[in-house]
């Protein structure tokens, strides 16, 4: 068993987890795609009465069936449900307080990926940003 925490971005939402992932899932959905602002999103797949919120989240029904959770203090997404896995839940990746915790096992919804998404390992991998910011940072 694992224990995985994780939080929001403002830290005014966290979440924690015992037990194995169901599924950690790459997702390339369109859905995921505008949900997330990202070219795919990276989920764990957990036991939904296992995982404990604290926190205010806002619940948007994306669809008949389907909710996506956001923290309602600066929007981080937080998780996708759906009637299709009773049960289940997918917390979003991005949110573990650990990412060495998190290794995906298998891409979902291919078919929908973004077409630049395969050029990606042939980019400059600077460890800092391309261009230095100029502007004062307060």
């Amino acid at each position: 068993m694992i224990d995985f925490t994780g939080k929001c971005l403002c830290g005014a939402v966290t979440w924690t987890y015992s037990g194995a992932p169901d599924r950690n899932l790459i997702c390339h959905c369109e859905s995921c795609q505008r949900a997330a602002s990202s070219a795919f999103s990276a989920f764990i797949g957990a036991t939904t009465d296992a995982v404990h919120w604290q926190g205010e989240i806002n619940h948007y029904q994306s669809s008949p069936g389907t909710w996506r959770g956001f923290c309602a203090t600066c929007g981080t997404r937080l998780y996708y449900a759906s009637d299709l896995w009773p049960g289940e839940i997918h917390i979003a990746a991005a949110t573990l307080n650990d990412p060495e915790l998190y290794s995906p096992t298998s891409h979902c919804v291919w078919g929908e990926r973004v077409p630049w998404l395969a050029s990606l390992d042939d980019l400059p991998k600077p460890d800092g940003f391309d261009i230095e910011p100029t502007g004062d940072p307060t």
